[in-house]
C-alpha cells in the first residue's frame, strides 16, 4: 500500500509542472467586489422574453451566444477556443417526437397509456421512426448491476428485446444501510444509468416509474421531453440505444402490476434485496414513435484570461455555466416560454461577473482561467460532455472544474452546501474562504436526489479532473428554522423547468454575492498554488485522474 501511493506521488510530481516558491494566498478581503446589479442586469437580459428560453438551435441561441461573446469581448478577455473564436462548435441532433399511445395488453385484457399524461417516451435513435411490437414486459427492479455492492437485477437472465420496467434512484437495502452510498444516491440510481444499462442488457425499451420524492421533481419536468431534445452527433446515428427510452407516472405503473397480477408495493419491496430475480409481467407492450429531425451546430462559448507565470500559462482553472433552458414548449397558465431564470440566466450571469472581477484581480493569477458556458445541459449536459472528450486544453493540464448552476437569490446565508462534500481537496479550499466570511461548509442535504451526477461538472469528474459542484446554504440570517427547505422545495413545486422560472420581485442577491466570493478565492488560490488540487482518496474519480496524469491524456 505505501509502494502504490509513493508511485502515485511520483506520477503527480512528473506531471505537474514545476511550482512556483510559495502560493499567493490574498485574503478574501482583498479580491475585487462582486456587483450584485450587474449580476441582476445579465440575469434578466438572459431571462426575457426576447430570448426565448435559449433554447440550442434557436433565435434565442443565437441571441445568447452573441450577447456573451460580446460581453466577453467588452472585459478584454481573450477568445477561449484556439481557433481565435469564443465558440466551441457542438454537433447536435434534434429529434422532436410524436407518439402513438403504449398499449399493455395480457390476454384479452388491455390497458393503454396516453402518450404525455401517462407516460412520456421517446427514442434517441437518429431515424425517421422506432417501435416496440407486443414486446413482452419485465420488472427488473432498480435494472443494476454493481458487482461493487454484490448486486445484480438480472441474475444472468436473457432480456434481449423485451420492455424493461424499473424503478427510479438506487435500492435503500433493509440489512445493508451502507449500500449505494446510504442515503446518497450514485450513478446507478441515475435515470441515464438505467437507459445506459438497458441497452447494454439488449432490451428494446426501458419505461421508469417516476415517482416524484425518489426522482426530485414531479411528473410535469418529465412531460417538457415531449418537444425537441437533442444529442450528440455520432457516426453509429445512437442505433445502439434502445428503442425507446421513457417514463410512466406511478399511479398507470400500479395499474400495470394489477394488469399482471402483481402488487407494486409487494415487488418494490422485494427489489430492495440482493436475491431479487427479474418478473416476467406476461404483458406485451406496443408503440411506435415517429422523429422530425434536424442537424445543428450548437455552440459552447469559451473566454479565457491568460496566466501570468510563463511556466504555468499553459494550466487552467475552469468556471462553467449552461447558458441553455427548455426554449419554447408546452403553455402553463397560458405562458409558453420557459425563461430559466433561476436555471440557469443566474447562474451565465455570475460566470460573467466572476470573468470581470478576474480582469481586476492583483497580483494576475499565475495559470490561465477558462470561463465556459456550455450548451445542452438540459439535453443531458451535453455541451460539457463534448468539451470533456473534445477539449480545446488538455485535462491533464486542467487543475479544476467550478461549476454553477443556479445561484442564491433568498438573501444571506449562515452556511454555503457542497454536493458531494468530500470529494476532493477543492473542498478544503471552499471551507478556508467561507471561513474569512464566518460561515461553514455543509453536505448536500438532499443526497438522495443524486446532484452531482446532474450538472455539468460531472462531465469533468469523470474525466478525471477535480469539480466543485456548490449550493446555495440552508441556514437564512434572520429566516426562521426550515426557510431554506421551505424556498427550495417551493421552488422544485412551482418553477423548476416551467415558465414560472423567472425573476421575482423578492430576489436578495446579496447571498449570491459572497457565494460568488467564495467561488472566486477557490479558483485564484488553486490557480496559484503550488499543487494540483487531488481527489480524496476513496473517491470514484481518483483512479482516472491519476491514470490520466501517468499518461499524459
Amino acid at each position: 500500500m505505501q509502494n502504490r501511493f509513493a508511485v502515485a506521488l511520483i506520477v503527480l510530481c512528473f506531471a505537474c509542472s514545476k511550482p512556483p516558491a510559495a502560493p499567493q494566498r490574498l485574503p478574501l478581503s482583498q479580491l475585487p467586489s462582486v456587483d450584485p446589479q450587474a449580476i441582476l442586469a445579465h440575469t434578466k437580459v438572459l431571462s426575457s422574453d426576447e430570448f426565448e428560453g435559449r433554447g440550442p438551435g434557436t433565435k434565442g441561441e443565437e441571441l445568447t451566444v452573441s450577447y456573451l461573446v460580446d460581453q466577453f469581448k467588452k472585459l478584454g478577455l481573450k477568445p477561449g477556443n484556439s481557433d481565435g473564436t469564443y465558440v466551441q462548435k457542438v454537433p447536435l441532433v434534434g429529434i422532436t417526437p410524436t407518439a402513438a399511445p403504449l398499449v399493455l395488453e395480457k390476454g384479452g385484457r388491455k390497458l393503454t397509456l396516453k402518450w404525455k399524461d401517462d407516460v412520456v417516451a421517446w427514442t434517441k435513435h437518429v431515424a425517421d421512426s422506432a417501435s416496440i411490437n407486443k414486446s413482452d414486459l419485465v420488472f427488473v427492479g432498480y435494472g443494476i448491476v454493481a458487482p461493487e455492492y454484490k448486486w445484480d437485477d438480472y441474475k444472468g437472465v436473457d432480456v434481449k428485446g423485451k420492455t424493461l420496467v424499473m424503478l427510479v434512484n438506487d435500492p435503500a437495502v433493509p440489512d445493508d444501510p451502507q449500500a449505494f452510498g446510504g442515503k446518497a444516491m450514485t450513478y446507478y440510481g441515475r435515470w441515464t444509468y438505467k437507459y445506459e444499462i438497458g441497452a447494454k442488457m439488449g432490451a428494446a425499451a426501458v419505461l421508469i416509474v417516476h415517482e416524484t420524492e425518489p426522482a426530485g421533481y414531479p411528473f410535469e419536468v418529465v412531460q417538457a421531453k415531449t418537444t425537441e431534445q437533442f444529442d450528440l452527433v455520432t457516426p453509429g446515428k445512437n442505433m445502439g440505444r434502445v428503442n425507446i427510452e421513457g417514463w410512466i407516472t406511478l399511479d398507470r405503473a400500479k395499474e400495470l402490476m394489477t394488469l399482471a397480477g402483481q402488487d407494486f408495493d409487494a415487488l418494490k419491496k422485494q427489489a430492495a434485496t440482493r436475491d431479487f430475480k427479474p418478473v416476467p409481467l406476461g404483458i406485451t407492450a406496443s408503440m411506435t414513435i415517429k422523429n422530425a429531425l434536424r442537424t445543428i451546430d450548437s455552440q459552447n462559448v469559451v473566454a479565457k484570461l491568460d496566466g501570468s507565470d510563463p511556466a504555468l500559462k499553459d494550466e487552467y482553472v475552469v468556471y462553467t455555466a449552461h447558458w441553455d433552458h427548455l426554449g419554447i414548449g408546452p403553455e402553463q397558465n397560458g405562458d409558453r416560454i420557459y425563461n430559466g431564470a433561476k436555471d440557469n440566466a443566474i447562474g451565465v450571469a455570475g460566470l460573467l461577473e466572476l470573468a470581470r472581477a478576474y480582469t481586476k484581480v492583483m497580483p494576475t493569477p499565475k495559470r490561465s482561467i477558462l470561463f465556459l458556458s456550455v450548451t445542452a445541459e438540459e439535453q443531458g449536459l451535453l455541451g460539457s460532455q463534448y468539451y470533456s472528450v473534445t477539449p480545446i486544453y488538455p485535462l491533464r493540464k486542467t487543475l479544476a472544474d467550478i461549476n454553477m448552476d443556479g445561484l442564491n437569490v433568498h438573501g444571506k446565508t449562515k452556511d454555503l452546501t457542497l454536493i458531494g462534500l468530500g470529494a476532493s481537496d477543492l473542498d478544503d479550499y471552499a471551507k478556508a474562504a467561507a471561513a474569512e466570511q464566518g460561515r461553514v461548509i455543509r453536505p448536500d442535504p438532499e443526497t438522495e436526489k443524486g446532484f452531482y451526477y446532474r450538472s455539468d461538472h460531472f462531465n469533468f469528474a469523470k474525466q478525471g479532473v477535480p469539480a466543485l459542484d456548490p449550493d446555495e446554504g440552508t441556514d437564512f440570517v434572520g429566516k426562521p428554522e426550515g426557510y431554506g427547505k421551505q424556498v427550495r422545495d417551493d421552488y422544485t413545486e412551482h418553477d423548476y423547468h416551467k415558465p414560472s422560472d423567472v425573476i421575482k420581485p423578492d430576489w436578495d442577491l446579496s447571498g449570491a454575492v459572497e457565494d460568488l466570493q467564495v467561488f472566486l478565492a477557490v479558483g485564484y488560490r488553486v490557480a496559484q498554488a503550488e499543487k494540483y488540487p487531488e481527489w480524496k482518496p476513496g473517491n470514484e474519480f481518483r483512479a482516472v485522474r491519476e491514470q490520466s496524469l501517468k499518461n499524459g491524456v
